[in-house]
C-alpha cells in the first residue's frame, strides 16, 4: 500500500507500507492492503504505520480524514509530528488540551453573545 500524509502546505509522507493503525471517533482500526475501501475521520491521536521490512513508525496527528481507496491510503490533517511513542503521547495530550481550551473559549463567547441578544430583546420590548 502507498501511504500519503497531506498537510496544508506539503506532502509530509509518501511511502510504501504494509499496515496502518489509526483512531477514529468509533475507536482504533487497522488497515491492511486487502481491506475494503474506507473513509473515516481521525481524532487527535497516534497514527502508526509499518514500512516494508522496517519497524513501526509513529505520528501524532491533530485529527483529520483518512481515505483508503485501492492500494492508496491518504490522510489529510492540519498537523503531523514524527517521533517516539512516549514523546508523541505527550504531544497528543497537549493537542487535546489546546482543543479543549479553544472550545471552552468559544462556548464562553457564544454564551455572552446569547445573553447580550436576550438583553437587547428585553430592552427593545420595554421601549416599544
Amino acid at each position: 500500500m502507498r501511504l500519503r500524509i497531506f498537510l496544508p502546505s506539503e506532502i509530509f509522507i509518501d511511502t510504501e507500507v504494509a499496515k496502518v493503525v489509526g483512531e477514529s471517533p468509533a475507536g482504533s482500526f487497522v488497515i491492511l492492503p486487502r481491506h475494503i475501501d474506507i473513509a473515516t475521520a481521525l481524532v487527535p491521536s497516534i497514527l502508526a504505520y509499518y514500512p516494508a521490512r522496517r519497524q513501526e513508525l509513529f505520528l501524532a496527528v491533530n485529527g483529520g480524514i483518512l481515505v483508503k481507496q485501492g492500494d492508496d491510503v491518504s490522510v489529510a490533517t492540519r498537523m503531523a509530528i514524527k517521533g517516539e511513542l512516549g514523546a508523541l503521547r505527550d504531544t497528543v495530550d497537549k493537542i487535546i488540551n489546546e482543543v479543549d481550551e479553544r472550545e471552552r473559549k468559544t462556548r464562553t463567547a457564544v454564551a455572552k453573545l446569547e445573553a447580550d441578544l436576550v438583553r437587547r430583546f428585553v430592552e427593545f420590548g420595554k421601549n416599544a
